[in-house]
C-alpha cells in the first residue's frame, strides 16, 4: 500500500524563526508526492525530515510572495542533481510566469530534468489525468493567489459477500468487470449488483487569504483542509490589514465547507506557543490541529459503502 501522508516541512509565514522555517507542505498520495509552497530552505527540511526529494512529482505555488516560493529554485537543481526521470509538474498563477521563470532559471546548472508547466489564468478545472483531478480558485490576498484542490480519482470496489451469492469468482467477476453484466444460471447479474463506486478523497490547500467565498468553495468536503491562521482573534485587525485569516476564521471555512480534518499554519512569527490557534479554532471546528515543523498527518483512505 503507498504512504499516504502530509508532512509539514515548514509553517512559519514571511517570517522564519528559530524553530519554524518558511512554509513547505508535502502530500505523499497514491505514490506520488505532491509539494506546495516550497519557501527557502525546503530542500534542507526534507533531510531534517528524512523524506528523499525525488518523491516530488508535482510543485503547486499558491502566489510568488517569496515565503512561497523561494525554495522551487533549489528544490528544481535538487531534483535535477538526483537526475529523477519522471515529470515535474509545475502549477501556479499565470500572471507570475516571470516570476517562475527567474526562479526556475536563478543560477547556472545543466538541467536534465522534465519539468511540465501548468500557469492557471483561470478557475476550475487544471488538469485530470486519470488519476487525480487538479483544481484551482482565486483568493483574496492583494496579488493573484491560488487555492488548490486535488481530488483522486473514483474507484469500483466489490463486495465479496455478494459476489459468492451469485458465484461469481474467478474469471468471472473479470469479464463481469469488462462487459458489466453476466447470465450466471439463467440470472442477469450487473456490475452495479456486486459493485460500489468509492468516491476519491480530496485534499484543499487554502494559503494567504482574507475569509471568502472561494475558499469555501475549494474545501467543501475536503478530507483534510491546509489553512492559512496567520493570527489570533486578538489580533484580527492585523489579519483583515495583511489579507490574512485568523485561526478562528479559517475554522469557519472549515465548518461551512464541512470538511473532515482542519490543519492550520502560515504562523506570525510574532507567535512563540501554537497551542492557542488550536484552541481557538476548536470552538468552531473541533477536529482542528496545529502544524508544526518535521509534523506527520496521516492521511487515511475511507471506504464508505453508499
Amino acid at each position: 500500500m503507498s504512504v499516504r501522508d502530509l508532512t509539514i516541512l515548514g509553517c512559519s509565514s514571511q517570517q522564519p524563526t528559530r524553530f519554524r522555517n518558511h512554509g513547505a507542505y508535502l502530500l505523499r498520495w497514491n505514490d506520488e508526492g505532491f509539494l506546495f509552497d516550497p519557501g527557502e530552505g525546503t530542500q534542507r527540511q526534507f533531510i531534517y525530515a528524512n523524506i528523499a526529494p525525488p518523491v516530488v512529482s508535482r510543485i503547486f505555488i499558491s502566489h510568488f510572495h517569496g515565503d512561497h516560493c523561494l525554495g522551487l529554485g533549489s528544490i528544481l537543481m535538487r531534483l535535477n542533481l538526483d537526475k529523477v526521470t519522471h515529470p515535474i509538474h509545475c502549477y501556479y498563477p499565470a500572471s507570475g510566469k516571470k516570476y517562475f521563470d527567474r526562479l526556475r532559471y536563478g543560477s547556472i546548472y545543466h538541467e536534465m530534468i522534465h519539468v511540465v508547466e501548468h500557469p492557471v489564468s483561470q478557475a476550475g478545472l487544471v488538469e485530470d489525468d486519470g488519476r487525480f483531478r487538479i483544481e484551482a480558485t482565486f483568493l483574496e490576498h492583494g496579488v493573484e493567489n491560488i487555492g488548490w484542490r486535488v481530488t483522486e480519482a473514483d474507484t469500483r470496489k466489490f463486495d465479496n459477500e455478494k459476489l459468492g451469492l451469485y458465484g461469481i469468482r474467478g474469471p468471472l467477476v473479470k469479464e463481469l468487470q469488462e462487459r458489466g453484466r453476466l447470465l450466471i444460471h439463467g440470472q442477469e447479474v450487473t456490475l452495479d449488483d456486486v459493485s460500489w463506486i468509492r468516491h476519491g478523497d480530496s485534499f484543499a490547500a487554502v494559503i494567504d487569504t482574507l475569509p471568502c467565498q472561494n475558499a469555501i468553495d475549494i474545501a467543501r468536503g475536503a478530507s483534510i483542509l491546509l489553512c492559512e491562521s496567520t493570527y489570533l482573534e486578538e489580533h484580527k485587525e492585523l489579519a483583515r490589514l495583511h489579507n490574512h485569516m485568523t485561526a478562528k476564521q479559517a475554522a469557519a471555512i472549515a465548518k461551512e465547507a464541512q470538511v473532515k480534518q482542519l490543519i492550520l499554519t502560515h504562523f506570525s512569527a510574532r507567535y512563540q506557543n501554537l497551542k492557542p490557534f488550536e484552541q481557538e479554532a476548536r470552538t468552531i471546528f473541533p477536529n482542528t490541529f496545529v502544524a508544526d515543523d518535521l509534523i506527520t498527518f496521516p492521511f487515511p483512505k475511507v471506504s464508505i459503502k453508499p
